[in-house]
């Protein structure tokens, strides 16, 4: 079958992420991760410092939707049955004992999204790990759409955010990262991930940015 050709961009930010070619994903925007009523919340986590960026995510699906960007969330849904014993051994031997506990039960109310919520028709991608692409359809999703870029924010920036978005990189995706729509618990950890990525394998932009982008 032959390979149908790209349609030329412009070099600039309007053309890398144009509509046609890219795709908004929302890691992980949920109660547990981001409101007071959440495990975290409720575990004695400042909940405020997420606050910010559940707006700016806000503002930004508003936008992509408007200039008919595909947006796609990305949630994590755990079962007992799908725990980890790895990950809570692994908090054992860090904490002296599994302080994890049990978060985003699939269908419980810790697992709502947040701020931007799905649409009729819009596609949600349920995880069991960090990654949005480890072990889910999240991939064959965007290539389905002739998607080659994506941008990423949620939460948080050091752990779903940074996972995803390494993942994307080694799938050969063109990835954006707008620094004030993804949040950390501790704004110094924030940061250091963002540094991180920009050397590795992330643009790093604005939610303004963006927005201004896809207006021209």
């Amino acid at each position: 079958m032959p390979v149908k050709p790209k349609p030329a961009y412009p070099d600039t930010l309007a053309g890398w992420i144009a509509p046609e070619r890219t795709a908004v994903l929302v890691v992980d925007m949920q109660v547990d991760f981001a409101s007071p009523e959440g495990v975290l919340g409720q575990a004695g986590l400042d909940m405020s410092v997420t606050a910010p960026a559940v707006g700016a995510a806000t503002r930004l699906v508003d936008a992509a939707r408007a200039a008919g960007t595909p947006v796609i969330f990305v949630g994590l849904a755990t079962t007992p049955a799908t725990d980890s014993p790895v990950w809570g051994e692994w908090r054992r031997r860090r904490d002296g004992e599994d302080s994890g506990g049990a978060i985003c039960r699939a269908g419980a109310p810790g697992s709502a999204f947040v701020g931007p919520t799905p649409q009729p028709g819009e596609t949600v991608i349920w995880k069991l790990r960090y990654s949005g692409f480890f072990g889910t359809s999240l991939d064959a999703a965007l290539r389905a759409r002739g998607i080659d870029t994506v941008i990423v924010c949620g939460l948080t920036t050091e752990c779903c955010v940074d996972c995803s978005v390494r993942d994307a990189f080694h799938l050969d995706y063109f990835v954006y990262v707008p620094t004030d729509a993804c949040a950390a618990y501790d704004p110094g950890i924030h940061e250091s991930a963002l540094q991180s990525l920009a050397l590795n394998c992330a643009t790093l932009v604005s939610t303004d940015e963006i927005c201004a982008a896809w207006a021209e």
